[in-house]
């Protein structure tokens, strides 16, 4: 716990997260105003979908702010240069990366926290705009919200897990924010392109993380797509790959 409390001290007194953190505000907000217009195209009888569309808003963005959180987590030690003294003082190193692990999911969890209690203020308020009904009681909403929770802290793990593969504060930062943004849509045309001759094959775009994320949260299972936990087990699988790789790479590699 000392360890953790450590991190996440770090993280406190470090300007660059709250930075995050209050970005995070306005890209909620863009997300709201992007689901409340799709919204008004929403056929009626789908009200449950609409709910848990507006009790998620925000995810997208969301997770990006904690990836790239998680990665500068660990980023960070090596720009200042304090990986060194952190290692010393800690020597098995493995226990420094689970604390890293905890403090991120623990940060993740907080926006979340907070993501999802503006969307309890909005969904109401959009909702009602539409002229449709809050199904707020209906279990398959309170499901994507705490699927969404899972996803949050899930790709926070991961983001560590990438900061120890890269290690560069800059580079961490534009290569996941790419990768993030574009790299599902280039994986997804791939896959589709790809169905032509591998018939089927376009089905399996929930294998990329963010596609991934989507199918957690997509409240009801789609007829022809795969399962929410089948979302959740790809993205648990990624974030164990990363964790793992993490954990040993940082346990055999020189710290400068």
């Amino acid at each position: 716990m000392n360890l953790v409390r450590a991190e996440l001290l770090k993280v406190r007194t470090t300007s660059l997260w709250w930075g995050f953190g209050l970005l995070l505000l306005p890209l909620w907000g863009v997300s709201l105003a992007f689901n409340w217009a799709n919204s008004t195209s929403e056929p009626p009888g789908n009200e449950v979908g609409v709910t848990v569309n507006l009790m998620t808003n925000g995810q997208f963005f969301g997770i990006m702010v904690v990836l790239l959180l998680g990665a500068l987590m660990v980023t960070n030690e090596f720009h200042h240069q304090t990986a060194t003294t952190t290692f010393l003082t800690t020597p098995r190193r493995e226990l420094v990366i689970l604390a890293k692990f905890a403090a991120a999911i623990v940060i993740s969890l907080s926006l979340w926290a907070v993501v999802t209690l503006l969307d309890l203020i909005a969904t109401p308020v959009v909702m009602n705009s539409l002229g449709m009904p809050l199904r707020l009681g209906v279990s398959d909403v309170w499901q994507a919200v705490a699927l969404n929770a899972a996803a949050f802290a899930l790709w926070a793990v991961l983001g560590v897990g990438c900061g120890v593969l890269i290690r560069s504060q800059l580079g961490a930062t534009l290569i996941l924010s790419v990768l993030y943004i574009l790299g599902p849509v280039a994986v997804t045309t791939i896959f589709f392109l790809l169905g032509d001759y591998i018939p089927g094959v376009e089905k399996l775009d929930f294998l990329v993380p963010t596609v991934a994320s989507d199918v957690m949260i997509s409240g009801q299972d789609l007829p022809d797509g795969p399962g929410r936990w089948t979302g959740g087990a790809v993205l648990f699988a990624y974030a164990l790959v990363t964790g793992g790789l993490g954990t040993l790479i940082i346990k055999r590699r020189d710290i400068a």
